[in-house]
């Protein structure tokens, strides 16, 4: 993606989308438990600014981002934790301001960086289109425990295609991750869109493939539903295998959602 400004644009709506969500909360429901275990409302939005903030030194400041990977490093297992521990025990307002802010300093940075400028990250280095459909798929995906937590059907929107892309991307590294070795070879993956589209990737005469509902699908590599609950299908070994295992996101495997996780959100088919 050459000219990042349509998928930072998203990133804009699919944030407002949830400050919508959650501006008005009272403190007692931004206290409500949120899928994930021990995390609030608080802990969900304080994770966003934390990782908002540690993009936008990644944007702006390359030495200062490092000290933070140094950190994250000597504590591999909790640094994440820890952020969002401390931002959800600051008063509900300060927290809200504090992710708006972030939000749009980053935003502003990813706007204003030049052509071809790659930033570095925890994982492989980024682009700022990169960087900005990673921050929309942990806001999508986040979002989805806050509507989740609040009991709240959130309508699909054209915006999964960028949480899609990062799913179908990440295929490999879900199997390495495990210590797996990746397939050979590429999958097609057909899935249909909440407006009836169907977006498709891989080679159409690829022997394994996947299809389901887009929605079905970001869930699913999101870690936000179990497989068991979802009508993504595949066809071929491996392709079975990925299902299992998918994740967009980096870092270790997460343990992801139980089967029989009520839905709240429509399948948009």
């Amino acid at each position: 993606m050459s000219d990042p400004s349509s998928v930072i644009d998203d990133l804009h709506r699919e944030s407002e989308e949830l400050d919508l969500l959650v501006g008005g909360l009272t403190e007692e429901r931004w206290r409500l438990a949120t899928p994930a275990p021990r995390w609030t409302v608080a802990h969900q939005i304080a994770h966003l600014a934390w990782t908002d903030r540690s993009a936008l030194l990644a944007v702006t400041d390359g030495e200062a981002f490092a000290k933070e990977v140094e950190k994250a490093i000597a504590a591999p297992g909790g640094f994440v934790d820890e952020g969002a521990d401390e931002g959800a025990a600051r008063p509900p307002a300060a927290l809200l301001a504090d992710w708006r802010s972030g939000r749009r300093a980053l935003e502003d940075s990813l706007r204003a960086a030049p052509a071809g400028t790659r930033f570095p990250w925890y994982g492989p280095p980024m682009s700022a289109a990169s960087m900005a459909t990673g921050r929309l798929m942990e806001t999508w995906a986040h979002g989805q425990d806050v509507a989740d937590a609040l009991g709240v059907t959130r309508t699909p929107t054209d915006r999964l295609r960028h949480v899609v892309r990062i799913g179908v991307r990440a295929r490999d590294f879900a199997f390495g991750v495990r210590g797996l070795t990746p397939p050979d070879g590429e999958f097609r993956v057909e899935l249909e869109s909440a407006a009836g589209e169907l977006w498709t990737y891989g080679p159409e005469d690829a022997p394994q493939r996947v299809t389901g509902p887009a929605l079905d699908f970001c869930l699913l590599v999101t870690q936000r539903a179990h497989r068991a609950d979802l009508a993504v299908r595949a066809q071929g070994p491996d392709a079975d295998r990925w299902l299992d295992i998918a994740q967009a996101f980096a870092g270790p495997p997460g343990e992801g959602r139980g089967p029989g996780r009520a839905r709240t959100q429509e399948k948009g088919r």
